[in-house]
């Protein structure tokens, strides 16, 4: 499996690329834009985009799909297809999506927005912009971010193997780092003893 990332000035925003280590067909994450040096990555490479994954639909994540769609034929995947221009596939919480030679399973991660999903491909996690590093997404209210570090706590941190986290924005980082460093989740007690309150 060969990962490529490509970071677009418009959004900040990062943009993931996967294929087989000989070519072929190929999956992009997050296409915030579509520009020469994203296409130059992709033809370089020998792939092909046959599969989209939308980890949610904020413009800095997939503004880039009309213009592929001009290029490429490919299937998209997200939470909301009614947003997309054309026909898209909605994932489904802890459904596995089998793409090729890979095996992607979306988990959904509520707080930032109310169609963010995780991506998990083996031991990597494409976490759009609910967990960065030493960060997590921004939350519309105290309740939201409870909810995000809850699920995050439920769903992510008990993970085995340290998993490799490519964020929506800013540098790659680990589960391990995240869990150690990260002020969310070290200082997430307090934040825990709120929940009743909101039930």
């Amino acid at each position: 499996m060969k990962l490529f990332l490509h970071f677009a000035v418009v959004g900040f925003s990062n943009t993931y690329l996967i294929g087989p280590d000989e070519g072929g067909d190929a999956i992009l994450i997050d296409p915030g834009i579509m520009n020469i040096e994203l296409l130059n990555l992709i033809e370089k490479n020998k792939l092909n985009i046959k599969h989209i994954l939308i980890t949610h639909n904020h413009n800095s994540h997939m503004a880039g799909i009309k213009t592929l769609q001009k290029i490429y034929d490919f299937d998209i995947y997200t939470a909301l297809p009614s947003r997309i221009e054309g026909e898209a596939i909605e994932i489904m919480d802890g459904e596995i999506i089998e793409l090729g030679t890979f095996k992607v399973l979306p988990i959904s991660i509520q707080g930032h927005s109310p169609d963010s999903f995780i991506f998990q491909i083996d031991n990597l996690l494409f976490t759009g912009d609910v967990l960065a590093a030493g960060v997590l997404g921004s939350t519309p209210n105290y309740k939201a971010k409870v909810q995000l570090v809850n699920t995050l706590r439920e769903k992510v941190a008990k993970m085995e193997g340290n998993p490799l986290i490519f964020p929506g924005h800013g540098p790659p980082s680990t589960l391990e780092s995240e869990l150690q460093f990260n002020p969310y989740f070290n200082g997430q007690k307090e934040l825990v003893q709120h929940v009743d309150s909101f039930r």
